[in-house]
């Protein structure tokens, strides 16, 4: 199928292939071939590197320019002592800088330094005087690792356009001195296609690896994002009860206020209708919020959630499951709020499940402390024992410890301790209620007082 142009001229499919092929050449080759493209510093030193004194440590994101610049003694060392040129030392100096001056360039033009090498060629050819054409011994090792250099920074696409051209360079030079005997384009097209090969081979893998280093990024972050979510909506739910609970005493008082007060005024009634409206509705829309998180999978609990007082249950399912664990309770035992007694009771939950995986045979303590403003909770193991290996888990448990916590305005530490166990330690803030007043013998509210501007530590050793 042919294209036609605006000028009534028809195209070949093998016509449009040459122009996008030529296209692609001047992009790669000709168009900002000078551009400035530094070279970026090293992010990470390499394994040799690490060994090095600290002093030298310190320059290591220099040590690519280090290596380039080395190269480029090397390249000018080596044509300065081969180079055959009638202008004597004068001349083997300038043939010496002039290889070097390409591998230099790599550093900031990468493409225009094959440029420069193509000149470098030329020019090396025309100041020798030796038999060997047209890349001299110093040329000849200038010229490859300039390829090498720009394919690393650039690409195989472009590695395939310089060994073309190389090729068209030395079929060009050849025919115009044909006569000139003991030519080497030969070998540089060999030598060329090996370095380019290994060197495409090497930026091809460390392309792969940056994307795949990318994008283990990215899904790295995804799941802490769907983990805290999990989280998030398994803490909903659990406190759907709780809450459910209280609004459903709300609902009742409100109903039954007006009855426990004789004759009582019409706007006094309204208010209390109004509250109750206020309540079942809230209670509506909490089952249809309940509704939206729910996965497909979740089933109601039969049970009412757990609380500080099925502890000692959750400690006996431990020891059988062969964790050695200890509780202790300081400060006078009192009823908190729900969502705290729930949350506390996940949080040693969870914290013990860590310690059956990630710490087996080890030996575990579980502090409860009633302090004046709150609660603390303390739970800290040992270095595993034993034979058992450790089985990795999910990795949400620190991270819903850590929802809970902040849900309850509280605060969270946990880290390894000095003797190769685990500590976490946790302190949740709890307001005293205002009804308690009426509750509560003479004195009491000086101790409420006290627990609404005391600071509780949170954590105490045991």
């Amino acid at each position: 199928m042919t294209e036609t142009t605006a000028g009534g001229t028809a195209r070949t499919p093998e016509f449009r292939m040459a122009a996008g092929v030529l296209a692609t050449l001047r992009r790669d080759m000709i168009t900002d071939a000078f551009a400035y493209r530094p070279l970026p510093l090293a992010a990470t030193p390499g394994r040799f590197v690490r060994r090095l004194p600290a002093a030298v440590r310190r320059h290591s994101p220099w040590s690519r320019y280090a290596a380039v610049t080395a190269l480029a003694l090397f390249a000018m060392a080596l044509t300065a002592g081969s180079q055959q040129t009638f202008l004597g030392e004068l001349g083997r100096l300038v043939a010496g800088v002039v290889a070097a001056v390409p591998i230099l360039m790599t550093l900031v033009r990468p493409v225009g330094a094959w440029w420069a090498a193509v000149a470098m060629t030329l020019v090396l050819a025309v100041l020798g005087g030796s038999w060997e054409w047209p890349w001299t011994p110093g040329g000849f090792f200038s010229y490859l690792a300039v390829l090498v250099l720009v394919t690393l920074r650039t690409g195989p696409r472009v590695a395939a356009w310089m060994w073309m051209l190389t090729l068209a360079l030395g079929f060009v030079i050849s025919l115009l001195f044909g006569g000139r005997s003991g030519t080497n384009a030969p070998g540089m097209a060999v030598a060329s296609a090996i370095a380019l090969a290994v060197a495409s081979s090497i930026q091809i893998r460390r392309h792969a690896t940056a994307e795949v280093t990318a994008q283990q990024e990215v899904t790295a972050v995804e799941r802490d994002k769907r983990t805290l979510l999990e989280e998030r909506t398994t803490i909903a739910r659990e406190l759907h009860d709780v809450v459910a609970h209280h609004m459903s005493v709300v609902a009742i008082q409100a109903e039954a206020a007006p009855y426990r007060v004789k004759n009582p005024p019409p706007e006094l009634e309204a208010a209390f209708v109004t509250i109750r409206e206020n309540a079942v509705a809230a209670l509506t829309e909490l089952r249809r919020v309940l509704g939206v998180v729910r996965s497909a999978d979740y089933e109601a609990p039969d049970a009412p959630q757990p609380t500080l007082a099925s502890l000692d249950g959750l400690l006996a399912n431990v020891r059988e499951a062969g964790l050695r664990v200890e509780k202790t309770v300081t400060g006078p035992v009192r009823e908190l709020p729900q969502g705290v007694e729930l949350s506390a009771y996940r949080i040693i939950q969870e914290a013990l499940s860590n310690t059956l995986r990630h710490a087996p045979g080890a030996k575990a303590g579980v502090e409860v402390s009633y302090v004046l403003g709150g609660l603390g909770i303390r739970v800290v193991n040992g270095a595993a024992t034993g034979d058992v290996r450790p089985s990795p888990g999910a990795g949400h448990g620190i991270t819903g410890m850590r929802e809970r916590v902040a849900m309850l305005e509280g605060e969270m530490t946990a880290g390894a301790t000095a003797a190769g166990g685990y500590e976490v330690a946790v302190f949740i803030p709890v307001r005293g209620r205002p009804e308690q007043a009426s509750e509560t013998a003479p004195g009491a509210a000086g101790s409420r007082s006290g627990s609404a501007t005391g600071a509780g530590t949170g954590s105490a050793t045991p």
